[in-house]
């Protein structure tokens, strides 16, 4: 219902990268899911083409010029992630859930950790709603462990009030990633 809903929007949105710079509409990046899975995780493209290939690879930074001008505004409303909604109807993800993680990611996951992996990856989730990108990263895989351990379907409708709240708001929408997934790979390699 939420695709045919915002489906006008997604054809706005189409139009705006499409005139922006000639490139994709779509960016798929190979995500890990539930049962260190992996899938094509849909999103529109917010950065120029080729971005994964240069500067910071898949870190996107505050003032990241990767980013193009039509990416910056959706970026800021999370309005680029609308197409995940198709792999939420294909079963690669869910709603809620942990955040779905790149192979890098996964490949520093300690394995007291991998639990986080029993769960579909969602596109809200308990560590998203507590800071997003301005947690530290072992803070995000504290937060989706608590969430994996305490699951309920009164859970999932709290950060799911939440999330909605927190994108009208724009909280905790910048682009800090880059310090926190340098942590990720050195504390979880460790562990």
């Amino acid at each position: 219902m939420a695709l045919t809903v915002l489906s006008p929007l997604g054809v706005l949105f189409a139009l705006l990268i499409k005139r922006d710079d000639g490139g994709p509409v779509l960016f798929i990046q190979e995500r890990v899911g539930k049962g260190l899975r992996r899938f094509g995780c849909i999103k529109f493209r917010t950065m120029t083409v080729g971005a994964e290939s240069l500067g910071n690879k898949f870190i996107v930074t505050k003032n990241d010029t990767r980013v193009t001008p039509v990416g910056a505004r959706l970026r800021s409303w999370t309005l680029d992630e609308i197409p995940q909604l198709v792999n939420v109807l294909k079963g690669e993800m869910s709603i809620v859930g942990p955040r779905p993680w790149v192979a890098e990611q996964a490949r520093h996951c300690a394995p007291e950790n991998h639990r986080r992996f029993d769960f579909k990856p969602g596109m809200a989730g308990w560590a998203w709603i507590h800071g997003r990108n301005k947690l530290p990263w072992d803070e995000r895989v504290r937060l989706d462990l608590w969430y994996v351990d305490h699951w309920t379907l009164g859970l999932d409708m709290r950060i799911l009030a939440k999330a909605v709240s927190l994108l009208l708001r724009r909280d905790g929408v910048d682009f800090s990633e880059s310090e926190a997934l340098k942590k990720a790979g050195s504390s979880e390699q460790g562990a």
